[in-house]
């Protein structure tokens, strides 16, 4: 959490419009104050500003829309979008109309740069004193510092509008397009708080929107910065993920595999509330490792959740046939949820929001994600990537929730390269590697790391077969497999595990 002191108890707060800037904020806004709303056209300022009004005649009350920039064709246009309807917002337009007024009709509307900064003031006062709102959008900030013209002016019709709204007891939010040459900090210190919207252009893929609450007098917030998206119906805001915030009692119980020489070799199997990291080269068995455990838990009748980065649904119940799995079943049950991830299209923060609300709402006691190296894709730098899996990986253990991560490796066979070092996060870590002997590739299994307790520190040959991962004995005479170069001294190769 961040900011300022603590807020007032006994002071109801106002809903900002949005259930997720509700929560960043521990509630909502203070009622009766001032707070800016600010960044560049195409941010969502105007769509978040009408989430507010309409929260306001939701819960009955009359509320003031104040146009400088867009006119109410616009804002129709905006609500119809978004499948809602202005009717209870008190529109009053200060800006040119787009056809020809006849001159007989009565003139309600007026163009700002024809009359001077204290006349436009004061039919903004005039026009607030008849409807007596609430709730007040001042929509925006740049035209009045045009007309102002300069800085001392501008502050002073702001501070005439602040003491004037305070004394109305309205809620106010004024809207900024930071259309001046450099950051306007004396707004900062006359609005009560100040919410500050992004928008990045990333090399490709969709752009990426993010908010962050700058300041908020009296009241404690979340900081940095918390991703959105705009979809029908407003903005979608996801709060970055604190894991201290979520605690949860649970038993540290073993969550099997289903597979009873797997368990053993892991000296009984994976803990609740602890994560697994099954690292190997492309096509080495990690994802039907991963699945067989989502299976298992599914038919202990609890839920799981797969979230695949790299393969299509298809693909994945191909295998799960393969490998003898009965996976439609249980995703025809809702044990069992597949989920397909575009990282190119999905915020980090989204992504966070969706593994919440799997353990939170679904009940997921098993969450896997394929892969690590997908996922690096949706993040902007490698550092965020680490910090951000540190905090979901805390969040998901403090839930009693078994994570398990895939991490592919450059290479199929000898020396390999590891994309991203993420194995000091990771409780246990299973290494999974292809290894030659006799002319034929087999595949090896070792878990070379579990911080919860014992388990075998052999290296075990294993296959894929219709009736799911069999393991075989310890390679006693086998050295260097996972160096890339293994030698066998033994007097006669091995046959690989038993069908």
């Amino acid at each position: 959490m961040g900011a300022s002191d603590s807020s007032p108890k006994d002071l109801p707060r106002v809903s900002t419009g949005s259930d997720g800037l509700d929560d960043i904020l521990g509630g909502g806004l203070d009622p009766n104050r001032m707070y800016l709303y600010e960044g560049r056209p195409g941010t969502g300022k105007t769509t978040m500003a009408l989430q507010f009004l309409l929260r306001g005649v939701h819960d009955g009350e009359r509320v003031l829309y104040i146009s400088l920039s867009e006119t109410r064709r616009e804002l129709d246009l905006v609500a119809q979008r978004h499948g809602w309807s202005l009717q209870g917002v008190d529109i009053f337009e200060l800006v040119p109309p787009e056809t020809t007024l006849d001159p007989d009709r009565e003139l309600t509307v007026f163009h700002p740069a024809e009359m001077e900064l204290t006349e436009t003031t004061n039919l903004i006062f005039k026009e607030v004193e008849r409807i007596n709102p609430t709730r007040i959008v001042l929509d925006s900030l740049s035209e009045l510092r045009l007309l102002a013209q300069n800085p001392l002016r501008y502050r002073r019709q702001v501070l005439a509008l602040k003491h004037f709204f305070t004394n109305r007891n309205s809620t106010v939010v004024l809207l900024d397009d930071l259309s001046s040459s450099q950051d306007d900090l004396q707004l900062h210190s006359i609005a009560h708080g100040v919410v500050m919207l992004e928008q990045l252009a990333i090399d490709y893929g969709s752009e990426r929107r993010r908010l962050r609450v700058i300041k908020m007098r009296g009241i404690r917030f979340r900081g940095g910065f918390h991703d959105f998206i705009i979809e029908q119906g407003g903005l979608k805001i996801f709060p970055r993920l604190v894991a201290a915030e979520h605690h949860k009692s649970f038993v540290g119980e073993f969550t099997r595999s289903g597979n009873a020489e797997l368990d053993q070799l892991l000296g009984g199997g994976l803990e609740r509330g602890t994560n697994a990291l099954f690292i190997g080269a492309a096509g080495v068995g990690k994802s039907s490792l991963a699945l067989t455990y989502a299976i298992a838990a599914a038919e202990r009748g609890e839920h799981a959740v797969f979230f695949a980065f790299d393969e299509g649904r298809g693909t994945v119940e191909a295998r799960a046939r393969t490998l003898g799995l009965p996976l439609q079943r249980h995703l025809d049950s809702g044990n069992v949820r597949f989920q397909q991830i575009d990282p190119a299209e999905l915020s980090p923060g989204e992504f966070a929001a969706n593994v919440r609300r799997s353990v939170e709402i679904d009940n997921a006691r098993v969450v896997i994600i394929d892969s690590l190296n997908g996922y690096l894709s949706a993040m902007p730098d490698e550092r965020f990537l680490v910090l951000q899996m540190h905090e979901l990986l805390t969040y998901l253990g403090q839930q009693g929730v078994l994570t398990i991560l895939v991490l592919a490796q450059h290479g199929l066979v000898g020396p390999m390269d590891t994309p991203l070092d993420i194995s000091y996060l990771s409780d246990a870590v299973l290494m999974l590697r292809y290894f030659e002997v006799g002319g034929t590739v087999r595949r090896a299994l070792s878990v070379v790391k579990k911080r919860s307790g014992q388990h075998e520190h052999t290296i075990r040959e294993f296959r894929l077969s219709s009736e799911g991962i069999k393991l075989g004995p310890p390679l006693r005479h086998f050295s260097g497999i996972f160096s890339g170069n293994p030698h066998y001294t033994g007097m006669e190769i091995p046959e690989g595990p038993a069908e």
